[in-house]
């Protein structure tokens, strides 16, 4: 049980349902509620992050998909531009 001054941030799986956490984000003690990526593909969690309001978005796997060691650097660092701004923008609901 948390105490009235207690604050945590949860690391939650995207639902299947939107705004399926709202109770958690709304309460008093949750400092932010994050969402892991899951299996999905970044489009796929994107999605979801933006059917979920409040929730923001925490990904590893998604956030390196499609980037290659083969990738020269200015593709590398065009397409990790890409997949940042597009999982900035889906957390911003």
């Amino acid at each position: 049980m948390l105490s009235n001054e207690q604050q945590v941030m949860l690391k939650l799986t995207l639902p299947d349902n939107d705004n399926f956490y709202v109770e958690c984000i709304n309460h008093k003690n949750i400092i932010k509620v994050v969402a892991l990526s899951g299996g999905y593909t970044r489009e796929q969690a994107n999605n979801k992050v933006k059917g979920n309001h409040e929730m923001i978005a925490s990904f590893s796997r998604a956030l390196t998909e499609g980037l290659s060691a083969k990738q020269s650097d200015e593709e590398f660092t065009k397409a990790l531009d890409t997949a940042i701004d597009s999982i900035y923008n889906a957390s911003k609901t």
